[in-house]
């Protein structure tokens, strides 16, 4: 198992909510899901740019979240989210 941290500050919250309708099945189709996803942070140390949005993902291994993240057949969903505002996404391993 492997992680990303997707880092979301939204200025188009109607592109987020259609976002939201088909990122799962994007993320299925090579095996991740959303492990949690919050718009509520507490900053436990330095003083970081707090998102609007921050997701924790999880992928099978690093070859599926590199498959998604690079799948052709997905570049209107990835279009779609980052549409939605700055989209920050950091394979963790």
């Amino acid at each position: 198992m492997i992680y990303a941290y997707a880092n979301l500050t939204i200025t188009n919250p109607e592109a987020l909510a259609e976002y939201r309708d088909v990122a799962g099945e994007a993320l299925a189709k090579h095996g991740g899901k959303v492990e949690i996803a919050s718009g509520e942070f507490t900053v436990l140390d330095g003083d970081p740019d707090a998102p609007n949005v921050a997701a924790l993902l999880s992928f099978p291994d690093k070859t599926a979240a590199l498959a998604w993240a690079n799948d052709p057949d997905l570049s209107d969903v990835h279009a779609l989210r980052r549409s939605a505002g700055a989209s920050d996404i950091l394979l963790l391993g």
